[in-house]
């Protein structure tokens, strides 16, 4: 049985996890980088302590293997991460001016985040990382929390919903396309795309509390 539930704080472990595994364009990124909780740092820890209300995860039998996170308000978590989440890192991360390898490229990411373009928050302020193991994949999963994290998104007031992802993630991309997204911008191989937030007839009714079961299916192969 999979079920998908609120993230508690215990799962920060198995978040970071999920994030290394699942971080080189959706595979296992855990043979890139030397520290293996910088990607977790940036694409992981900051959304479960400054979003956990729109933090979700997906457990079976082996535990949590995937996630989905992001803010309602992007301007307001980039602001919550400068003043509270990036100056401690950064006393522990050197810069990298010129960076090479993923570790460098992730600490350069730490005293250098790129903020969302603010036409892109007006229009669709929050944002989302949908992350899944391959066990877990074509099965329904990602529609699932997408729609779950839409709804609780939308109750917080967020109309519409933007993400990146690079061109090299071809599955993620056929996803997020099969579920509403549009490309609205594009920097070399990373595309930016976005959606409209709006009630829908397969939208969960659903409280914050509530937890979802459904029945694990023969995996066809599609994308998450």
């Amino acid at each position: 049985m999979i079920r998908i539930r609120s993230f508690r704080d215990g799962d920060l472990d198995a978040l970071y996890d999920v994030c290394l595994r699942t971080g080189d364009a959706g595979e296992d990124a855990r043979a890139m980088f030397l520290d293996p909780h910088l990607l977790g740092h940036v694409y992981a820890g900051p959304y479960a302590r400054f979003s956990p209300a729109t933090a979700f995860v997906v457990e079976d039998g082996a535990g949590i293997g995937g996630y989905i996170v992001g803010p309602a308000d992007t301007v307001a978590f980039e602001d919550a991460l400068e003043r509270d989440w990036w100056p401690a890192l950064r006393l522990k991360y050197a810069d990298s001016p010129a960076p090479r390898t993923a570790d460098e490229r992730m600490r350069r990411h730490v005293h250098h985040p790129r903020r969302a373009r603010p036409e892109i928050a007006g229009a669709f302020p929050a944002h989302l990382h949908v992350n899944l193991l391959p066990s877990l994949r074509g099965q329904g999963v990602g529609r699932r929390l997408l729609d779950v994290w839409c709804e609780t998104v939308a109750a917080l007031g967020a109309g519409g919903a933007h993400l990146e992802v690079g061109t090299r993630n071809a599955r993620a991309v056929r996803f997020y396309r099969a579920n509403g997204f549009r490309e609205i911008a594009r920097a070399g191989e990373v595309l930016t795309l976005a959606r409209p937030i709006r009630d829908s007839s397969r939208a969960w009714t659903t409280d914050r509390a509530k937890v979802f079961s459904f029945r694990r299916r023969p995996s066809s192969g599609r994308a998450p």
